[in-house]
């Protein structure tokens, strides 16, 4: 399976206001066949479910380094909503992540912080080069408020751009699998 680097795309929910980002990429895997049927929360719940080992291991460290910033990291509401009663809808909270919206075809989760605010579309469409076929976009954006946010994600932005694609050929796998 093959994941691509994409342009935004417009059928986005976050598409209105992208002139507005500081930051933004997208990423489209495209799904077999036999996953067409696929309801968008439970694409929203696999997303959770899909981070490679040693991204878990670098978003530990992470929470651990900017608690001590006064920085959220989730921990106080990680464990309570992974259950069963998550059903990824506006306004659930898991871990640092928030629902921001939700379609039929599209998941906007993320978080507002003192440093800056981010969003996650988790998109599910038709394929733009395979009309027959559907595709998940991952697209991320990022709003800085001040220096902090940038400093923050001068590291973090390499290993974005790692952990998206893995996560995204994982969410793949685990649905097709389904």
């Amino acid at each position: 399976m093959k994941i691509k680097k994409k342009e935004f795309p417009e059928k986005s929910i976050l598409s209105q206001g992208k002139k507005d980002f500081d930051y933004i990429d997208s990423f489209e895997g495209e799904l077999t066949a036999s996953s067409q049927n696929i309801d968008i929360s439970e694409i929203g719940k696999v997303f959770f479910t899909s981070g490679p080992k040693w991204g878990k291991k670098m978003f530990a460290f992470r929470n651990k380094v900017v608690g001590l910033f006064g920085l959220k990291t989730g921990s106080e509401t990680e464990n309570q909503q992974m259950g069963k009663d998550f059903e990824c809808e506006v306004g659930e909270r898991i871990g640092i992540f928030k629902v921001f919206d939700k379609t039929n075809n599209e998941i906007v989760i993320g978080e507002d912080d003192q440093h800056l605010d981010f969003r996650v579309s988790l998109l599910f469409d038709k394929n733009k080069e395979h009309l027959d076929k559907k595709s998940i976009t991952i697209s991320t954006t990022v709003k800085f408020h001040n220096w902090l946010g940038v400093l923050y994600f001068l590291p973090v932005r390499p290993f974005h751009k790692l952990i998206v694609p893995a996560m995204l050929k994982n969410m793949i796998g685990k649905l097709e699998k389904r």
